[in-house]
């Protein structure tokens, strides 16, 4: 056979289905059930898939998609979300083991440009495997796992040059090649992030103004091809173009849109780039070079270990915290093995030199989570004893309300604190998911059960337990953001309430398209506010203040009245019932009057419930004394609320 026929590509495509749904019951890494499906359709093994050159062609699309939502997810606030000490140790961490692996090499007699990539592949962890392990251990948010996370989202970031360097490296160009490369892609950047902000932005808004889903999709994947080409035809990677191609986009207001259109293609892609990673896989080689195997995988999981531990000890970390971050972070990564392939294709390294690494990053990333399991065990064995545990240590309290009914919160700033403040005093159960490492860090010492991490990404959603959410509220100031968060949020809960904060007016149409049930723009409540203060202060009476900032704020708020009287109807009540809650001030007629007194029951309105001095009583009595300032709370049909509104504030 020497091409790719229809039947090698329904083969690759099934076993790509057949492998994601397999690794997912058993909860392993879905790399690594790519790459044993792969190794065993190869030529090696059944050899119902050659290797041919279309294959390998597959294999760098994948490589490229893969750099795409990288450049998607990437952004300067989430760098700056890290912290210095952090990228620091990112830094210091992909450097140094990038010259041990470098010096060794050489020693063993590999060419400078092959040591060079092969330190890159070693540098790289996996977020996908320790991340899922580290939350069922209830660790992630301890301080040796937000240490791993932080660490590995810099590695990820990190991978970008060492792609960008491939090509210039396989050309065996002069020593000054690589700073020109480099020198090339800054330029690149530049170019890229001007196109995206001057001319892809008005493009891509008249794409969408056809309303084609299928063009804008098309659209998008011309985008992301279009750079890969311009950025090989000029001697860089493919996967640099397509990594710039993701910044390009991410700069724009679509960026939501695009990740969830794109997602199928990239899942695919992905799949078949990890698939024919095993393809080439020869189990023969790999019987013949076993100890190469065995030492990649000693320096992967023991050398680079102990490289993260000691910066981490020079940093002031604990022992207990640096052993266990650097057993988290003892692996390899899918980027480790993008840039195997990259070099392989390139033909910088033989099977010699690659497959004894690609299968101790593949062995590596399954014995992980067993690591991590056992990290209190091993951290005994190099002589650290962990912190005394309570007798009856119980679940970990972040995990354990997010198997419970409770409200997420994205974003933990000062609004987001406050609201978890009023949920607290309500005895309401809350999880926060913050980006900035640091205010998360402190809320977490403070007691406040806060996630960090990006609220688009499903991981963290996942273990912020979205599918057991009451609501979730987005307190974000950038519409930006919020967009992007909501449209996570919706696409794997379509069910749940979204309360989004807003600065402005002027994004609203769009959050509550994108499947916000309810908007609250800050000026327009900043004016409600001042506008009910002003009419009391201008002796227009209170219920009449009451009712037309209510009739606003209804005429706004249409969706968020609706969602609120269904979930409170009562079976038999009318549908349009509705609940409502009424402060009672000094001047009311209903202050030193009963509720029989009152008998509002007689005119369709019922008090379910007042709220005295922060203790809330259910279904009062009829024989209870209203008072200044109680919190009544009405149920009843909006003409009847209106009528019982003038009984309550004038004379009855």
């Amino acid at each position: 056979m020497s091409e790719l026929s229809l039947f090698t590509v329904l083969i690759l495509i099934a076993a790509t289905v057949f492998t994601l749904a397999t690794v997912r019951r058993l909860h392993l890494p879905p790399v690594f059930g790519y790459v044993l499906v792969g190794a065993f359709l190869g030529p090696a093994a059944l050899g119902v898939v050659p290797e041919l050159e279309q294959v390998r062609l597959l294999a760098e699309f994948g490589v490229a998609f893969l750099l795409f939502t990288l450049g998607l997810d990437f952004s300067i606030p989430r760098l700056r979300s890290l912290g210095f000490s952090l990228v620091v140790l990112g830094t210091l961490q992909v450097v140094l083991t990038t010259l041990l692996v470098v010096a060794g090499a050489w020693l063993l007699g590999s060419p400078p440009a092959v040591a060079v990539l092969l330190g890159g592949a070693v540098a790289m962890s996996s977020t996908a495997v320790m991340a899922p392990q580290l939350a069922a251990q209830g660790e992630l948010t301890r301080r040796h796992g937000s240490l791993a996370i932080g660490m590995s989202v810099f590695q990820d970031i990190a991978v970008v040059p060492f792609l960008a360097l491939a090509p210039v490296l396989a050309g065996g160009a002069s020593p000054v090649a690589p700073l020109q490369a480099v020198l090339l892609a800054l330029v690149a950047l530049v170019i890229v992030l001007a196109v995206g902000h001057w001319l892809l932005r008005p493009f891509m808004r008249e794409i969408a103004r056809a309303r084609l889903a299928e063009l804008f999709t098309l659209t998008v994947l011309l985008v992301v091809l279009a750079a890969a080409w311009a950025t090989e035809a000029v001697g860089l990677s493919l996967a640099l173009g397509a990594f710039l191609a993701g910044l390009m986009l991410a700069e724009t207001e679509f960026r939501h849109r695009v990740e969830s259109d794109i997602r199928p293609f990239r899942d695919l892609l992905l799949g078949l780039f990890f698939i024919t990673v095993g393809v080439t896989l020869d189990f023969r080689v790999l019987l013949q070079l076993w100890p190469f195997v065995i030492a990649s995988l000693l320096l992967l999981t023991v050398v680079k270990s102990a490289i993260i531990a000691a910066l981490l000890l020079r940093a002031r970390e604990t022992r207990e915290t640096s052993i266990k971050t650097a057993i988290a972070l003892g692996q390899g990564g899918e980027f480790g093995i993008a840039i195997l392939t990259v070099a392989s294709q390139r033909e910088l390294m033989g099977p010699e030199a690659v497959q004894p690494m690609l299968i101790a990053i593949v062995l590596s990333m399954a014995i992980n989570p067993l690591l991590i399991r056992h990290s209190d065990a091993i951290a005994r064995l190099l002589g650290v004893a962990p912190p005394p545990r309570p007798p009856s240590p119980g679940p970990d309290p972040v995990a354990a309300t997010a198997q419970r009914d409770h409200v997420v919160i994205c974003g933990y700033g000062r609004v987001g604190q406050n609201l978890g403040r009023i949920l607290e005093e309500e005895s309401i159960e809350y999880l926060a998911i913050e980006l900035d490492h640091e205010t998360a860090d402190k809320a977490r010492e403070a007691g406040d059960p806060v996630i960090w991490g990006d609220c688009s990404d499903p991981a963290i959603l996942g273990m912020a337990g979205l599918s057991h959410a009451d609501l979730v509220i987005i307190t974000v100031p950038s519409h930006r953001a919020a967009l992007r968060m909501l449209a996570a949020v919706r696409e794997q809960a379509v069910d749940v309430p979204i309360l989004v904060r807003a600065r402005d007016d002027s994004q609203l149409d769009l959050l509550l398209e994108t499947g916000a049930t309810e908007v609250v723009p800050e000026t327009l409540e900043a004016s409600l506010m001042l506008a009910s203060h002003m009419l009391t202060l201008l002796k227009v009476p209170i219920g009449r203040v009451v009712r037309k900032v209510q009739n606003i704020r209804g005429d706004r708020y249409a969706i968020l009245r609706s969602v609120f009287r269904d979930s409170l109807r009562e079976p038999g009540q009318a549908e349009q019932s509705e609940l409502q809650t009424v402060t009672l001030p000094a001047e009311a007629a209903a202050v030193g009057h009963s509720l029989a007194e009152l008998d509002l029951e007689r005119h369709g309105v019922t008090v379910t419930a007042i709220r005295r001095d922060g203790i809330v009583g259910r279904n009062p009595l009829p024989d209870t004394i209203l008072r200044e300032q109680d919190v009544l709370v009405l149920f009843g049909r909006p003409e009847d609320l209106e009528h019982a509104l003038g009984m309550l504030f004038t004379s009855h």
